[in-house]
C-alpha cells in the first residue's frame, strides 16, 4: 500500500496541505502520516540547570502542538474517508521530515509554502526548498 506525508506547521499553506493530502490519500487508497516538526537544534548550548527541565518543556511543547497545530490538521481529515497517523517530533524540520519518509517508506512528501519573511528564506532556506534539495521521494509544495 502507498504511504504519503504530510508536513504541517499551523500556516494557512499547510492547512492547504493537509487537504490536498487527505484528497489524495482518498482518492489513492493511501495511508496519510500527518508530521508537526517543533524547530529544536540539537546544538543548542544550554546550561545544566535547562537540561534538568528539557525533557519536560519537551514534553509541554508536544503537548501543545497535538492540540493547537495537529488537532485542527486532524479534522480536516474528518470530511474524507481516511483516518490518518499523526506524529509530533522535535528537530530541523526537513531532516526529521525527509527521516520518517524514508521509515515509513512514503511515496511522496507534501508540504506548504511557509510564511517565513524573505529575509530568513536568503539566509537559511526554506523547509520545503531543503527537503526539494535533500529528499530521494518526490515533494510537493502547496501553495
Amino acid at each position: 500500500m502507498t504511504s504519503l506525508l504530510v508536513g504541517i506547521d499551523g500556516s494557512e499553506s499547510s492547512r492547504r496541505a493537509v487537504a490536498f493530502a487527505c484528497r489524495l490519500a482518498d482518492e489513492s487508497g493511501a495511508a496519510l502520516h500527518i508530521v508537526h516538526v517543533i524547530p529544536w537544534s540539537p546544538y543548542s548550548f544550554t546550561s545544566p540547570a535547562e537540561n534538568e527541565h528539557r525533557s519536560a518543556s519537551k514534553a509541554q511543547e508536544i503537548a501543545a502542538a497535538e492540540e493547537q497545530i495537529m488537532k485542527p490538521a486532524l479534522a480536516v481529515a474528518d470530511d474524507f474517508s481516511i483516518t490518518p497517523t499523526s506524529i509530533v517530533v522535535h528537530g530541523s524540520p526537513a531532516d526529521q521530515l525527509v527521516s520518517i519518509g524514508s521509515h515509513k517508506a512514503v511515496s511522496q512528501i507534501i508540504v506548504g509554502r511557509t510564511g517565513d519573511s524573505r529575509l530568513k528564506q536568503v539566509l537559511f532556506g526554506s523547509t520545503p526548498v531543503r527537503l526539494i534539495q535533500m529528499s530521494k521521494t518526490p515533494v510537493t509544495v502547496v501553495p
